[in-house]
């Protein structure tokens, strides 16, 4: 049903492939639902315990498709979102700020890796910042170019990137729009692992299978909830909530798990997580 990406789960990963090569990826409303949708299946799969997302081609997104900005930039309408892709990933216990239009990846219950194969370009920026890690090809490059476009730090990424890189990057970033590679990109804490490009894809599923053998899926998801939620409150509600928290995790089977098998020097075996799954 997909017609601008590919999706596929090859266990413990699914895979979204954003796939308009020919427009090295160029984001449109429809890939943006396909996404969104591709992204509930994925979540709602037990047999998935991390979700990558990656471009087909030489590169991971142009940002916005210039077709849609030359109508927007005459007055014309957004494009519709077509209603059969109709879904809504996320945990929304999480609160409306992690619910937006590309914040929504923010709150899905697993890991999110943006395996960034070339470049990257303007709104697919604040989405890749959206991911919960980010591995870079060494030819892939970052370039915002919102001043450049007369436009503003769009999608959050006045909010996203300072908490990243600092304020003092985001202002370079943002001020000038110009291009970095992967390595300063690395550099400046943007991206956490710089990989040989024609390994990047393995990496990114290597890491989800260590995940998959060694951790709780449960545990990974509250632990994703409370680093996110705990950016927007204070040190001393962040403590009182992890120890309700950990408290809550001594009655859990993975817990048990956890230390048998560390006592018996073996893989635990925990639950996979599902929070159900999208509509046909």
């Amino acid at each position: 049903m997909y017609e601008q990406i590919t999706y596929e789960v090859a266990e413990p990963a699914a895979i979204i492939t954003l796939n308009r090569p020919d427009r090295l990826n160029a984001w449109t409303n429809q890939m943006a639902a396909e996404v969104k949708h591709a992204m509930a299946a994925a979540e709602g799969d037990e047999s998935v315990v991390g979700i990558i997302i990656t471009g087909a081609g030489r590169g991971f997104c142009a940002g916005a498709d210039m077709k849609v900005l030359q109508g927007l930039a005459k007055g014309g309408n957004r494009e519709t979102t077509p209603e059969e892709l109709a879904a809504d990933p996320g945990n929304p216990d999480m609160g409306e700020s992690f619910r937006g239009t590309y914040t929504y990846l923010l709150s899905v219950s697993k890991p999110v890796i943006a395996a960034i194969n070339g470049p990257v370009a303007g709104m697919a920026v604040p989405i890749s910042v959206c991911c919960d890690l980010r591995f870079a090809s060494d030819r892939a490059s970052f370039l915002t170019a919102f001043p450049q476009r007369g436009l503003i730090a769009e999608w959050a990424s006045g909010w996203l990137l300072p908490r990243l890189i600092g304020p003092a990057n985001t202002l370079d970033l943002l001020f000038s729009g110009r291009k970095i590679d992967a390595s300063e990109a690395f550099r400046m804490g943007l991206v956490n692992r710089v990989c040989e490009h024609d390994s990047l894809l393995s990496e990114a599923r290597d890491y989800i299978e260590q995940l998959a053998a060694n951790c709780s899926p449960t545990s990974m998801a509250i632990i994703k909830r409370q680093v996110y939620r705990s950016l927007m409150t204070n040190l001393g509600d962040a403590e009182k909530e992890a120890f309700g928290l950990m408290l809550e995790s001594f009655k859990r089977p993975d817990f048990g798990e956890g230390v048998r098998a560390f006592m018996e020097k073996r893989s635990p075996e925990f639950a996979r997580v599902s929070s159900g799954k999208p509509d046909a």
